[in-house]
Parts: C-alpha cells; sequence; structure tokens
C-alpha cells in the first residue's frame, strides 16, 4: 500500500470548499458566455461589462488560494520570527578541581582581553570547582564543560569513556596535555618531634601516617604511587615496594574517604604524625596564613595534572576554536606564572627558570607513565582485588 493510500491528505479538507466555489464560478461564466453569444445580454452594456469583470476577478482569486506557493498577509506576520542577531558574546564552560580556583580567577580575565583583542568578541566563563573525581562525574552526568581540568589524567580518561573527549586527547595539547605539576609533601607536627624527612620514615613503628583512601581518592593514588616508586625507582623490585607499602599502612590508622576528610582527621581531630599531602596545596595554605611544617622528599612523583577540550561539547556549543585558544593560553609564561604563585611547579621552561629556587630540589623524580601509565597503574594496583587489597587483607 502506497504511504498515503487509505488517508486523508494533509489540508484536503481545507481546499475542497475553494475548489467547488472555483468550479461553480466557472461554471457560471461558461453560462455567461453562452448566453452572450445567444444575444441575451449586451456586451456593451455597463452592467453586463461589470459582471464580466467582477466574476473574472472572483475566479482568479479563487485559483490564487489554491495554488500550493500561496503565502497569505496573516501567515507572514504570525509565521516564526526571524532569528535574532547575535552579539558576537562566547561563553566556555571550565570544570577544575577546588585547588586551581585561585590560579584560574587571575588567568581568565587575561585571557578573555586577549582573545577580545585579536577577534572583536567577548568570551565569559562559567566555572565549576570541587573534588576531581566528583568533577568528573559531574561531568560525565551531564555538566556540559568545554574544557576539563582535573588533578589526574585517570579522572580526564572516565570522561573519555564516557564518549565526550575523543581518544588521543594526551596529544592535542603541549607537554602531553600536563599543563602544571607538583610534587609529595609531608606535612608534619610543629617542631617535627618524629624527625621526618624520607618517605622511609613512614615507616617507622613509632609513627602514625595520616592518608585518604586511595581507592576513593585521586590524590591518595598519588601518594601510594610516591610511596612505591620511592623503592622501584632507587633500585627496590616490587617485591621489595609492596613489602615496604605494607608497613607504611600498617601506620595507617583511619583511611578517610578524600583528601579533605584526610586533613581535617590530622589537623582539626589532631590524629597522626604525618599527613601525606600535594606541595602545591601545603604552599596556598601558607598563602591563606596557614604555615604549615613540611618536608618534601628528594625521591618523588611528579604529581602531573591535565587538560583536554571536551569534544563532543565544544562541537555542539561551537566553541572548539576559543577553547583549544584558551588551552594553549594556559602553556604561555603568563599563564604559567599564576599557576606558580598559588604553588605549582610550571611546565614553560622560561618560568621553570625563573622560579628555580623558589621550591626544593628533587634528585630522582618519576611520572605515572614511568609506574606504566594509568590504565596499567589502575589494574595493578587499584583495581579489586589487585596490590592495594591485598596489602590491606593482611595489616
Amino acid at each position: 500500500m502506497g504511504l498515503w493510500q487509505g488517508r486523508k491528505k494533509p489540508g484536503l479538507s481545507a481546499v475542497e470548499p475553494v475548489t467547488r466555489r472555483a468550479a461553480e464560478l466557472w461554471r457560471y461564466t461558461r453560462n455567461w458566455w453562452e448566453q452572450q453569444l445567444r444575444g441575451k445580454l449586451r456586451f456593451s452594456s455597463l452592467k453586463g461589462f461589470v459582471c464580466l469583470f467582477l466574476v473574472g476577478v472572483s475566479i482568479s482569486a479563487a485559483i490564487a488560494s489554491c495554488s500550493p506557493n500561496n503565502t497569505s498577509p496573516s501567515a507572514t506576520s504570525t509565521g516564526a520570527a526571524s532569528p535574532a542577531g547575535k552579539s558576537g558574546d562566547i561563553e566556555l564552560t571550565l570544570v577544575s578541581y577546588a585547588v586551581t580556583r585561585a590560579a584560574y580567577e587571575k588567568i581568565i580575565p587575561q585571557f578573555a582581553a586577549k582573545w577580545k583583542q585579536e577577534h572583536n568578541q567577548n568570551v565569559t566563563f562559567n566555572q565549576s570547582y570541587g573534588g576531581s573525581g566528583s568533577q568528573a562525574r559531574a561531568v560525565i552526568d551531564g555538566l556540559e564543560a568545554d574544557v576539563v581540568a582535573l588533578a589526574l589524567a585517570l579522572d580526564t580518561k572516565k570522561v573519555e569513556q564516557a564518549g565526550l573527549i575523543l581518544p588521543g586527547w594526551e596529544s592535542e595539547a603541549a607537554n602531553n596535555a600536563i599543563v602544571t605539576k607538583s610534587v609529595a609533601a609531608l606535612v608534619t607536627r610543629d617542631g617535627n618531634p618524629k624527625k621526618i624527612q624520607t618517605w622511609a620514615d613512614l615507616a617507622k613503628d613509632d609513627v602514625k601516617v595520616i592518608t585518604a583512601n586511595p581507592k576513593t581518592s585521586g590524590g591518595a593514588r598519588w601518594n601510594f604511587l610516591g610511596l612505591w616508586g620511592s623503592v622501584t625507582k632507587t633500585g627496590g623490585d616490587d617485591a621489595k615496594a609492596e613489602e615496604f607499602v605494607t608497613k607504611v599502612y600498617k601506620n595507617v590508622p583511619v583511611l578517610p574517604r578524600d583528601a579533605r576528610e584526610a586533613s581535617d582527621a590530622f589537623f582539626k581531630q589532631g590524629q597522626g604524625d604525618v599527613l601525606i599531602n600535594y606541595e602545591n596545596e601545603v604552599i596556598l595554605a601558607g598563602l591563606n596564613g596557614e604555615k604549615l611544617p613540611y618536608v618534601v622528599p628528594d625521591v618523588n612523583i611528579s604529581i602531573d595534572n591535565p587538560v583536554a577540550v571536551v569534544d563532543k561539547n565544544v562541537d555542539k556549543h561551537g566553541t572548539r576554536a576559543v577553547a583549544e585558544a584558551f588551552v594553549q593560553f594556559l602553556y604561555t609564561p603568563q599563564a604559567q606564572r599564576e599557576f606558580t604563585k598559588v604553588g605549582f611547579r610550571p611546565v614553560d621552561p622560561t618560568v621553570e627558570q625563573e622560579v628555580a629556587n623558589q621550591f626544593p630540589k628533587i634528585k630522582t623524580l618519576f611520572t605515572a607513565q614511568d609506574l606504566g601509565g594509568w590504565d596499567e597503574i589502575q589494574k595493578k594496583f587499584f583495581d579489586d582485588g589487585a596490590v592495594f587489597d591485598k596489602i590491606q587483607s593482611g595489616k
């Protein structure tokens, strides 16, 4: 059966009465001509001429009303309005983790001014800050970020796996998409009564260590990797590393869910002798008036923080060009200096030289990639039944 067979075609009920009226007018006109030819009416008479004229106008109107291309004045005035003229402004949404806020509040106005000067277009930012893992989940659940700047690549990969970021995002920005760096720091009690200087000191019997659960906290994963790499990157094998890390976690009285809860346990509840934290967070706390005694081990992990454009969202919003320009701007000396002011180690070589004396020297610096990359790290250490679960079961 054809598509329209057995169905009444759309609009037919509206056309039929007009068609019938046109047919009636045509029949009337035909009869008039027949009468004219028979001499019953005089074409020369004014009345006859006017009648003929009015009939012709009526037929023309009827035929026009049946035309498929007809547009009535009422349709023109009540139809869809033409699209409003765009103001030229553009809006980006940046989703990042909490401690970056102070830097981005300085960087964003600088980028906006640069974009305005070069493109004569205003760019404004919606900003969202929180725990890195929670922010990744928010984006996956519908927070339409144009750019994500999270604490670790594992969180960015979760956004990728949700289909929002294309694979290969690491190669889309400079420095393998790492925009800032930090290292692990050991925060002690005033006066450092336990004389803590290195990772090895955390395995002493009389030392209580505060760190979050690496199964639930991104920051705690860095802590775990710092402990592990302090052995494997100084000549030890995996067996030695597991033995050492097991001793340290036996000294962990509680495993808070995240870094914030770990800090509360150490500072507010007075638990533990040492807190494993990010160097940049300790520096930022000092800038905010909280001077904390801390040690930076000279064997350390590079805590690399990535940035990525969220491909699906920028294509939906039409913001790819400005989002990519913003990411590129983050690598400029101008932006890198702002990150450095709040405690991050820069990735720009020029700024790195400028601030070389502001940070403790690291003798042996290793990365997540040196430990196999995040996919391998997750599988080896943090999946159910992996190394961390074995360590916990043996405590």
